[in-house]
């Protein structure tokens, strides 16, 4: 079996001044590398939380979430090497170029070829034209994915992405999503998405909605429709 995150009967609450908001409650859900998921539900719903908690980067108020790396059982917060991050807000460093911002989680690990990698995926997410180009020179589709090429220089096991159209004009976020899902399938990276748009959800091979406490896979017509699915260039 490929190396997996599983979340057993987790739950996540915090206070306010006068009452426990609960966000859910014993949640249940195992993510596969190579696999692709989405998980939608209205604003409030926890959404971005359960996301931070999937890839170990927050801590549940209760239950137990385990990564089995190659038949060996750690803790999520072993997981953090082998996870890439994108953003609805980019979170591009403005000082530096697009190269430097894809380059830096190679640096910060001390790989010496760092910047020709960068070139590399800049190159696959079509911006080796902009390379020299910082943020601010960059519409919002093309900072998404120098964020994208960031976020899988390293390439990471599991690639974790809130709203990463949410930005985006109608054009840039079919062009994010292609290339997204054909990067990961090609790298063999779990995808796990957070998102309002029911069309990129419906592209992920597993589908969830968070509501009312609880989360449920969903499976409508529209999902088993393989005409629906957009064959891609390769990454």
């Amino acid at each position: 079996m490929s190396n997996y995150i599983e979340l057993k009967k987790i739950s996540q609450s915090f206070n306010t001044n006068d009452a426990t908001i609960t966000l859910f409650n014993d949640l249940n859900l195992v993510i596969s590398q190579g696999e692709s998921y989405a998980i939608t539900g209205p604003s409030g719903a926890g959404k971005s939380s359960l996301l931070m908690l999937i890839s170990g980067l927050e801590e549940p108020t209760s239950g137990q979430g385990i990564y089995v790396d190659v038949e060996q059982k750690k803790t999520l917060k072993e997981l953090r090497n082998d996870i890439g991050f994108i953003f609805q807000q980019f979170h591009l460093l403005p000082e530096l170029t697009a190269l430097n911002n894809v380059a830096l989680p190679l640096k910060l690990r001390g790989d010496k070829n760092a910047m020709a990698k960068a070139k590399v995926w800049l190159d696959k997410v079509g911006l080796a034209h902009r390379v020299d180009h910082k943020p601010s020179e960059l519409s919002g589709g093309e900072q998404q994915r120098v964020a994208i090429a960031r976020a899988l220089v390293f390439e990471p096991k599991f690639i974790f992405a809130d709203e990463p159209t949410g930005n985006l004009d109608q054009k840039s976020a079919t062009e994010i999503a292609n290339i997204l899902f054909t990067c990961c399938q090609e790298n063999n990276a779990a995808l796990v998405l957070v998102t309002h748009s029911e069309t990129l959800a419906a592209r992920a091979q597993h589908k969830y909605l968070l509501a009312d406490r609880q989360l449920n896979q969903t499976v409508s017509p529209s999902d088993l429709d393989t005409n629906n699915i957009v064959q891609v260039a390769s990454c």
